[in-house]
Parts: C-alpha cells; structure tokens; sequence
C-alpha cells in the first residue's frame, strides 16, 4: 500500500516556512528599516530559492492528486492517505494598547523607547557599574562589583559636561563648569564626589595615570594631582579675579600648560596628553607626575627624559612634521596616538607592540615615534571606491577607525551605466589587541596590526523617510576603555512626540552596541564573560525577571539624543552620552553648551 501526504498539510508548511523566513531576517536586523547591501542581496536570493522550491512542492502536490484521480479512472490500485493531520491553530498577537489609559500612558506600554527616553528627561543623571575597587561605580559603597548598570545618588537631578572614569578615581565637570573629583585615589575617607577646581569654566577632562587635565572655554589647560592631600600641599598658584588688579591664592595645587594658540580639544594617555589648537596644530606634552613618555607616544623623535629641553617637564612640545595638515581629531590610547587631518588621512605614532597603531608590531621596533599616515585605501583596493576616515577614536592598546567609502567610477567604466555610483558606504575598523574581544571582530586576536572591520558596524543603511532616501548608517560616538568599547549609533531618532500627535506616536533614540573585556563586569550584562562582538544590553533601569516572571519580550538600552527639554523647571540643551574608562562603564546626562 502506497502513501501520500495530502496538499493541504504540504501547502500549510510552505506558509509556516515563508512566515518563519520573513521573521528570522527581521530579528537578524534589528529593525524593519535597517539592512546591509549583502544581507539585502542574499535576502532576496534566499526568497526567490524558497518559492522556487514552494513551488516546486505544489506542483508535486497537484501531480500526486492528478495520479490519484486518474488511478480510480482506470482501475489501478487506489492510493491511501494518512489520516488528516489537525490545524494548526494560529494565534493572533493582540495590542499591546489597553482601555482606559490615557495617551501619554498608552505611548509608555507599547514602547519601552519611548519609556527611556521619558525617564531621561524626567530623571537625569549618572548610571555607573563595573569595578569598584575604588568606590567609583558606587562611592557609597564598599561592593568590589557593580555588576549592572545603578545611578550615583548625588548625581541625581544634575546635568554634566564631561566624565572620565579610572577603577580608582573619577572627574566630572558640573553644568558651570567646575571640577568634581571622587573615588580612593582621590580621597581615602570622601564618600561621594568633592568639588575642587572652581571658576575655570571647564569644558573637557581627561585623566592620566595621576593627574586631571582639564580645558576651559577660554582655551586654557589646566592639570592638578589626582590626590586631594597633593593638591592641598602642592604649590598653589595666584588666581585673578574679576576685579582689575586683585588676585588670591588657589586653595589647591595646579599647574597650566601653556601653548602659542587657543586649544580647542585634548586626549590624554597613561603619561601624555595631546592638545589640538584652533588653527589644527598639534602639540604633545607630559601628564604624569610618575612617569614620562618613553614609548614615541609624544611624536618627537628622540625626546626622553634625559634628552628633553630644559622649562617644566610637561611642557607642550609641537609636532612639527604635522604643521600644515590642520589636525581636526585626536585620540589617545595607554602609550600611543592617532590625529586625522582636514583630508581624512590618519596619522598614528607610539607604541605598536601589539599593532594599535594599525601596522604589524615589529619585535625589535616596538615604538614608531614619528606620526606615520596608515595607508586606509589599501583596506579598499580592487573596490572603486575612495576612502575618507571620519573620527578615530582610541584606549587601552586599541585604536578605532571610521571609513566612509564612496563607490567612484573606475577607469575605463561609464559613471552612467553603473548602479550606485557615489554611494557611501560607513565602515568600522580596528587594530590592537582582542585578547578580552576588544577588536568587536568577533575574533579573540593576540596581536592585530593591520585593521580589522567591524562588520555588525559596518556597511549599515536605512530608509529615511523625510527624505524618501536610503542613508548609511554612522557612528555617532565611540567610547574606549582599557579592554572594552561602546558605540552609539547615529541612526535615525525620533524624540518629537508630544500631547497633539497620535497616542501611538513615540519617541526613540540611538542604538548603542558594547563589547570586550568583561572581567569586572564593565559591559553591565550582569555576568562576567568576554563579548568579542557588538551585542545589545538590557534598559538602564531594567529589573531581571526570572522564571514565568521573564518578559516575552526582550527590549533594548536606547541612548536619547540631544533635545530641547525642561530639567529642574527650566529649557535646556541635552542629551545621554556613554563613556567606558578603566574597567568602569557609565552613562550620563550631559548638558549641550
């Protein structure tokens, strides 16, 4: 006796197959709207192979009845079916929308994007988490972990400009630009943040091995110890005053370093710092009070210890080989350094032991102690297209290249006939070690020198509706701790919902990716292990469910972008931003001057 399987159940698992299909390319994305060019290319090659095959499978179906019609006609041996298998019964998802709330309550239940975003407005602040060996995650408390991402209690309520975080102390600037100081390093005894430098007017931090560089608005730089009794017992310079002639002695010890021009950004390592002037000259300087830079990381070859000019030990030095390129950004990792010019070229000098600097290490030249142009088309030949890096960023023994890569024609091709041409395609790379998977590569490399794409950051597009267009996806912000990183993602946002639009219109902010050394839970998974790859983590103020408790659902941490909104009864500029230090993580609510 032969049997067959009856059309109807052949038809059902086609329509299963396709729905299952559809759903697993919509989770691999993210989101509806985002899409690389090869997942669309492969996407749609794997729909046209499903049908193929689905139809394929219904022409099979319909020739098994047609036999079985024409079997009973002609007298042949009659076939049997297997009995009729039940239906599946299909579940139709309700809405999530529930009677009798109100619209603002309607937008917080379907959307928990909308909800964060809220919250930040509402409620900002600092969340912090990772080591806190030195009360720095949670100054309030002798934890050696914070394991998921907890507010700081005095930070409630308050807006910041900057935050630099080290396991063992950490600096913020206030909304008025005074200078916030805490953790073990800073003070044995302190319990939450000290204010210590007052009316600079500061406007970016950077911390070194042990001290605290700071840049005011004017465009002056000011370093100070990291240790409250160093500052209380170190030499104390005269501060003016607004009144003409009249000038008082500093009740802490800091020292100013002085350059030709206006400084308008700084990086700092373990033992230097770079300073970026108004006009793009460069200029490099000692910050530890420990240690000089050894490691080429200052870009003057030949200047250590013993063969420095004579003035203070942190004097700036300017790196003359790079005058005339009109630096525009800077980086610095533990012992080396990166500038992009006005063109798009990056130039990396310092230590290259386990290639950070984006060429392979040499065992008997660790140290490259001259600005070096890394070749960023050789990543790109064979391809048509012309590279520009756009934003570096660095930290530990990592560097980080952004490439925008626009589809040129090649000789001897009419611009015409090809599809695509000035496309822009956004692309992520990186160098150094991924030991802790601090390369995001998915790979845990030693040594890495020559750059390695970031492919869940790379090659990123999405459907712009305002403009009926389809634009790649960028980085909005990279942040670099010791052995792991935090992308914010410039995708489109939304934060324009208000009491007139629909009550399903919701706000939404940025995507933000995390990675690398887990050890001291900085990545704010809870747990402990390593991520070599770009991986999503839960809201800020997420609580865990477990057992029948667990969500269905798993939501994201969505950073809020920059928005016009009322803190503390009044209209300010702000927005979230993310920075991973020195085994620490956090993010805080920073005020837009």
């Amino acid at each position: 006796m032969y049997t067959a399987r009856p059309g109807p159940r052949v038809i059902h698992d086609i329509c299963i197959a396709c729905r299952a299909s559809g759903l697993n390319g919509l989770k691999q994305g993210g989101t509806r709207r985002r899409f690389s060019s090869q997942q669309s290319q492969r996407r749609s090659s794997d729909s046209r192979s499903l049908w193929r095959r689905s139809f394929g499978v219904i022409l099979a179906a319909g020739a098994g009845a047609a036999l079985l019609i024409g079997s009973r006609r002609f007298g042949l041996r009659e076939l049997h079916a297997e009995s009729p298998i039940a239906p599946v019964e299909v579940t139709i998802e309700k809405t999530k929308k529930s009677k009798g709330l109100s619209k603002e309550q309607n937008r917080d239940s379907i959307s928990s994007q909308h909800l964060q975003v809220k919250k930040s407005w509402e409620s900002p602040g600092v969340y912090a988490w990772g080591s806190n060996s030195g009360r720095v995650a949670a100054p309030d408390s002798d934890e050696t972990f914070v394991k998921s991402p907890r507010r700081i209690p005095y930070f409630d309520g308050v807006l910041l400009r900057d935050i630099k975080l080290d396991r063992n102390f950490g600096a913020a600037i206030a909304e008025n630009g005074d200078l916030l100081q805490w953790g073990s390093d800073f003070s044995a005894e302190s319990r939450q943040p000290i204010l210590t430098l007052k009316g600079k007017n500061l406007t970016q931090v950077q911390i070194s091995r042990d001290r605290i560089i700071a840049l005011s608005s004017s465009g002056k730089v000011y370093t100070l110890p990291v240790s409250q009794p160093d500052q209380l017992s170190g030499p104390k310079p005269q501060d003016s005053s607004w009144i003409p002639f009249l000038s008082s002695t500093s009740p802490i010890s800091y020292r100013t370093i002085e350059t030709p021009e206006k400084v308008t950004s700084i990086a700092s390592g373990l033992d230097h710092v770079l300073l970026l002037t108004c006009s793009g000259r460069l200029f490099t300087a000692a910050s530890s009070s420990t240690e000089f830079p050894s490691k080429g990381q200052l870009g003057i070859p030949g200047l250590t210890w013993t063969h420095r000019p004579e003035g203070a030990y942190d004097q700036p030095h300017e790196i003359t080989t790079l005058r005339g390129f009109n630096i525009r950004h800077i980086a610095a990792g533990d012992y080396h350094s990166l500038a992009v010019d006005g063109e798009g070229r990056v130039f990396t000098f310092g230590d290259n032991s386990l290639g950070q600097l984006g060429f392979d290490p040499n065992a008997e030249s660790p140290y490259i102690d001259a600005p070096s142009l890394l070749p960023i088309t050789k990543l790109y030949a064979g391809t048509s297209q012309t590279t520009r890096v756009t934003s570096i960023a660095a930290g530990g023994v990592n560097s980080f290249f952004t490439v925008d890569a626009t589809r040129v024609a090649a000789p001897g091709e009419d611009p015409s006939s090809i599809r695509g041409i000035g496309r822009v395609t956004s692309d992520t790379w990186a160098s150094g070690q991924g030991t802790w998977g601090g390369l995001g590569n998915g790979r845990w490399t030693h040594v890495q020198g020559s750059p390695t794409k970031l492919k869940a950051l790379s090659g990123l597009f999405e459907y712009d509706e305002p403009t009926s267009t389809v634009i790649p996806i960028r980085l909005a912000h990279l942040s670099v701790g010791s052995t792991h990183a935090s992308a914010t993602m410039n995708n489109v946002t939304h934060v324009g919902a208000h009491s007139g639009s629909s009550e399903n219109d919701t706000n939404w902010g940025a995507d933000v990716l995390w990675w690398g050394g887990n050890e001291y839970y900085q990545l704010g998974t809870g747990k402990r292990n390593n991520v070599a790859q770009p991986f999503y983590i839960r809201p800020l103020d997420a609580v865990e469910k477990k057992g029948k408790e667990k969500e269905k659902e798993e939501h994201r941490f969505q950073i809020t972008p920059r928005g016009r909104v009322k803190v503390n009864g009044r209209w300010v500029e702000m927005e979230q931003r993310v920075e991973c230090g020195r085994f620490v993580s956090a993010v805080y609510s920073r005020i837009c001057t």
